[in-house]
């Protein structure tokens, strides 16, 4: 290479010769930027002939549609340098064709400022490249528009399902203190809890789209529940421990489901009379995957042995969430109290 740029003549040959065999246009310019040679690959793209360009300057070249401020000083920065100049994109107006977007860089063959000098351009057609990157720009933009506007409406069906809930649930309570018959009265309050846990799990699901931290949902599930199930004045907590951990939406729902069941049961049977005592739920991550969710109390524990025992809905609830979530219910007794475990045992490492 150094021995070419010593010897102009061999330069300019070189340059003549790629221009003559090149697949992109080309075109080499002499000191003054007048087209000394154009590539077949040229004349064919831009319709013109090796005659009619040779000897033109910019604002011959065609119907003067090259003469373009920017092509004029890449040219002109090129012909002196002695680094490779920074390329530029330009747009070639035609009348009667469709506009092109050029992808241009020039560097020197022979540098210098006199008439000796030699400028080789290439041209690069980025037309279409472009015109399918502004088409994909738009889809994008499209797209975070559409989930916006789907994350509004979810959003908004979730606001009015909670609402719908509280309504249900006043109407289930109103209608306990209507009926006379006990059963039917305990039947409805079921019914009435049952509608306020799963008010609660929709209520905390309503800023969570994809993952959900574990720790935090449940935070702010118990959080709830305190706050609506215990009566002023009564010293009662409830507490959470989580391990780092983040779920599904679906399975977020599921898990705050039994939450709230057994929350819900140990605030109504755990502590009669007024006894104080804290209610502690707990989620574990485990190895491969698995998981255990506990709630557990410091209350009566359950009924004596032969004492008469009354299967609940939320029972049946909770056997139905945890076979959903291919996991197992596991019920201790504590000294004092009850714990009730939902464990799902992850899968193994292939």
């Amino acid at each position: 290479m150094d021995v070419i740029a010593g010897r102009p003549e061999a330069a300019e040959t070189l340059a003549r010769a790629l221009i003559d065999t090149a697949l992109l246009p080309l075109l080499l310019f002499d000191g003054d930027l007048r087209i000394l040679r154009a590539s077949p690959a040229f004349c064919e793209a831009f319709g013109m002939t090796a005659d009619a360009v040779a000897g033109c300057n910019l604002a011959s070249l065609g119907a003067g549609e090259w003469n373009l401020p920017d092509l004029r000083r890449l040219l002109t920065e090129a012909r002196g340098a002695v680094a490779a100049s920074p390329g530029c994109e330009v747009d070639l107006v035609r009348e009667g064709l469709a506009p092109r977007r050029l992808a241009l860089n020039a560097g020197n063959v022979i540098p210098g400022d006199g008439p000796q000098a030699r400028v080789l351009l290439t041209i690069h057609d980025v037309t279409d490249a472009r015109r399918i990157e502004t088409a994909n720009i738009t889809l994008l933009l499209e797209k975070d528009e559409l989930l916006k506007e789907r994350e509004i409406l979810l959003l908004e069906m979730q606001h009015r399902i909670a609402n719908s809930l509280q309504i249900i649930a006043s109407i289930l309570m109103l209608k306990a203190r209507s009926v006379t018959s006990e059963e039917s009265r305990q039947h409805l309050r079921d019914a009435h809890d049952r509608v306020l846990s799963v008010a609660a799990v929709q209520q905390h699901l309503q800023s969570r789209l994809g993952a959900v931290e574990v720790g935090d949902y449940l935070d702010k599930l118990c959080d709830s529940l305190g706050a609506s199930m215990i009566t002023q004045g009564r010293d009662l907590t409830l507490r959470v421990t989580a391990d780092p951990a983040t779920v599904s939406s679906q399975e977020a729902v599921s898990l705050g489901l039994i939450v709230t069941e057994l929350v819900i049961n140990a605030l109504k049977h755990a502590y009669p009379n007024g006894r104080c005592g804290c209610i502690e739920v707990g989620y574990q991550a485990g190895a491969e995957g698995g998981w255990t969710l506990s709630v557990a109390d410091d209350g009566v524990g359950r009924p004596a042995a032969g004492a008469p025992v009354r299967v609940g809905l939320g029972s049946s609830v909770i056997q139905a969430l945890a076979q959903q979530l291919d996991a197992e219910v596991v019920l201790s007794d504590l000294d004092p109290g009850y714990r009730v475990a939902v464990t799902q045992a992850g899968t193994p490492a292939a």
